[in-house]
């Protein structure tokens, strides 16, 4: 998902240190031979481990040591070490080194609530239980805020488990809230000037590339033969497809509840349409179209140039930029809408009408862009608050909008949560009852082995029993040979995390299992007096663990999303097609006040996206082709988009003809989204394409309902379209 997930040969360094590559065929010697600072700095995923290992190392042992030798404080050492650990070694937070600090910023608070929780409900079983089921859960369903809140949230849960065991000692929680602070301190200043990276192409720059290509578009349609040429349908679709947000990186996709990111997610969604309705414009029926559409068209090319500059030139300065193309647009848009269109013949009032959608999508563009550039300075400017209706809205707001969305078991967001919160409560349980020692390694353990899908998580089991067992052998020997030396383990502990933090995201989770365990053996063993025992305990605690996230990833949703993704995009369909039939109803008997509440329908598109956003990051059960879900979700925002234009706009009732027309059509769209997705490979049937032979005359809101209607049969079709994606795949 975005950038290549296997650093593939796309030129740079990666391209010329392949195992095939030239630079292979040269001397050992040959000074313009690979060299590991090379390797180091490459693209690949060996490249990006090892630079998060040595960033990792460097924090963890500095602080570590320190703390330790320094300033004779093993409770700071120990937080120090597992402060940097979580937030690096155990969180996954995605972007480049200060993308990733900045994050780590706005968690240093939190970590300091989380381990003075964790410090004072760990001295009674009950509360530690209680304490980790309600912040467990609480932690977990913060991933609901988008990939960078989700990629933190492991390692937080990791700092409230720290101080959930033995020695209960609430006199040192200055000692660990120093030390977690060090660690995470130490942290922030390696991933922001140590071994710097390259950052991926911004959502707001592919934005503005599309918009780029769309006035291109624009511009030809504008000229004769007023039709796109083959090379410029091509780029329209693949400025369309690198929109998708499955092929942007993660740190760059417009996930999160801000203002300014679902502002930046909206433009991305009106240029994708706008590059769809652009494509699918039909010349004009004379040899020469009237003055006014072309003008028109000529209106929405400057404004989407004039957004595509504003996007590129000046998104990183966030000052606000001229809108002057953009007013100029709307002002014609509200001017032609309000004109009553001369008579004409059928195809012509269509083009007015597919000119009009082409201008109302450039101003959602221009506006959604502005939002994302100056925040809410631009709110007072917009007119259309129903379609932005975020855009007044602050922070805490749209944070509580967001998590009040998934409030629910049919949100695979909750559902994570549940399934987390209830398997370290359990692993709490049975280490407090037990009396384990080391019993954070068995929550641990359920943490970080326990997947959205029950097959993921008994994978997952077996082949970290098997690290572990082999870890802890390793370990065992090394601590029955070394016995007390504790030198021997100071300067042995930077390589061994070293080796074992480069290694465990590359090889898989056994290794990263067994890797793990030689290094806390190596940390306890200058904690305490060193014992070949900790490795056995470490086995235990391991295997109590894993069972754990294997019983309640088998209880609580073990399909994780592959059902639920069927089932909101079902629930998706069936609610866009009641929209498409009440949108046409309303419309057609000019009763606005008639109009459907969009609420349903906008709660099944984040039920829908969210599903399918983890449906990408699991394994697909069966080979074959699979239905097209980015094509189901476009199609409910186009139902969702449409709908709002038709009812914002007035107008006479249809004419009986028209009405009946408008009605056979809705009816055969709503009863293909009903049946839609299709079987894979099956065409659908949604009714009469287009609709009997469609009056020649009528409202120039009925031939804007007609537009709209067309394009949704269209999106029919491409739902039937095969993805043919494989069971090894992640998904597009």
């Amino acid at each position: 998902m975005g950038a290549d997930p296997d650093g593939g040969n796309h030129g740079g360094r990666a391209g010329l240190t392949g195992p095939r590559g030239p630079l292979d065929q040269r001397g050992p010697l040959d000074p313009r031979g690979p060299h590991w600072l090379h390797r180091l700095r490459g693209p690949g995923p060996k490249a990006l481990a090892a630079r998060r290992a040595v960033r990792t190392t460097l924090a963890a042992c500095a602080g570590f040591y320190l703390c330790l030798y320094g300033l004779d404080d093993s409770v700071a050492a120990t937080y120090a070490l597992f402060g940097a650990v979580s937030m690096a070694a155990l969180s996954h937070i995605p972007g480049t080194g200060p993308q990733r600090a900045a994050v780590l910023v706005w968690t240093l608070p939190v970590a300091w609530v989380l381990v003075t929780a964790g410090t004072y409900l760990a001295v009674r079983t009950w509360s530690a239980v209680l304490g980790v089921l309600v912040i467990g859960f609480a932690v977990a369903f913060v991933a609901a805020a988008g990939p960078k809140a989700a990629g933190a949230s492991p390692g937080l849960q990791l700092l409230y488990i720290l101080p959930c065991f033995p020695p209960y000692l609430p006199d040192t929680l200055g000692s660990r809230l120093a030390g977690a602070t060090l660690g995470i301190v130490l942290l922030i200043l390696a991933e922001v000037f140590l071994l710097p990276e390259r950052r991926d192409t911004s959502y707001a720059r592919l934005v503005a590339r599309a918009s780029t290509t769309a006035a291109r578009c624009a511009d030809e349609l504008s000229r004769p033969p007023y039709a796109l040429s083959p090379a410029a349908t091509e780029a329209a679709r693949a400025a369309g497809e690198s929109l998708r947000p499955s092929l942007v990186a993660e740190a760059e996709r417009p996930s999160g509840p801000g203002l300014r990111e679902r502002a930046l997610a909206h433009a991305g969604l009106a240029a994708r349409t706008l590059l769809a309705r652009l494509a699918r414009l039909t010349p004009p029926a004379g040899p020469r179209p009237p003055q006014g559409p072309l003008d028109l068209l000529a209106a929405a090319g400057r404004a989407v140039a004039e957004t595509s500059a504003k996007l590129s030139g000046t998104a990183q300065e966030g000052r606000a930029v001229g809108t002057e193309a953009a007013d100029a647009l709307r002002q014609a848009r509200r001017e032609a809408t309000a004109q009553d269109p001369p008579l004409s013949t059928s195809a012509v009032l269509r083009r007015r009408a597919a000119l009009l959608e082409v201008a109302d999508v450039t101003a959602a563009l221009a506006t959604a862009a502005d939002l994302a550039l100056r925040g809410r300075a631009a709110a007072p400017s917009m007119d259309e608050p129903g379609r932005f209706w975020y855009a007044r809205k602050r922070a805490p707001q749209l944070w509580w909008h967001r998590l009040a969305g998934h409030a629910g078991p049919r949100s695979v967001y909750f559902q994570n949560a549940v399934r987390i919160g209830l398997a370290l409560a359990a692993a709490r349980t049975v280490a407090g009852l037990d009396s384990l020692p080391h019993g954070f390694w068995a929550m641990l353990a359920a943490l970080t082995l326990t997947r959205t899908t029950v097959a993921q998580t008994k994978a997952s089991v077996r082949q970290a029993l098997t690290g572990t067992l082999i870890g802890a052998l390793v370990a065992g020997v090394v601590l029955a040979t070394v016995a007390g030396h504790t030198t021997v383990y100071a300067v042995a502990l930077p390589v061994v995390m070293l080796v074992a933090f480069s290694v465990g995201p590359v090889r898989g989770v056994g290794w990263a299992q067994g890797m793990f365990t030689v290094v806390v053996s190596l940390v306890f063993a200058q904690l305490a007096p060193p014992n070949w025992r900790l490795a056995e305990v470490r086995i235990l605690d391991v295997v109590i663990g894993s069972m754990i996230g294997v019983v309640f990833g088998l209880l609580a949703w073990p399909r994780g999303a592959q059902r639920e993704l069927r089932r909101s995009a079902s629930v998706l369909l069936r609610t866009a097609a009641k929209t498409v039939e009440d949108t046409t109803a309303a419309v057609s008997a000019a009763r606005p006040a008639d109009a459907p509440d969009d609420e349903p329908l906008q709660h099944a598109l984040i039920m829908a996206e969210s599903a399918f956003a983890q449906y990408q990051s699991e394994p697909r059960e069966h080979d074959g082709p699979v239905a097209d879900w980015q094509a189901v979700l476009m199609t409910g925002h186009h139902v969702l988009w449409g709908s709002r234009r038709l009812l914002a706009r007035s107008g006479p009732a249809f004419d009986p003809e028209a009405a009946a027309w408008a009605d056979t059509h809705a009816t055969g769209v709503a009863d293909g989204l009903r049946r839609a997705p299709a079987p894979p490979g099956a065409e659908p049937a949604p009714g009469a394409p287009y609709g009997p032979a469609a009056p020649e005359l009528g409202p120039p809101l009925f031939f804007a309902a007609a537009i709209w209607l067309d394009a949704l049969t269209a999106d029919l079709t491409r739902m039937a379209a095969v993805d043919r994606v494989t069971s090894g795949s992640a998904g597009r």
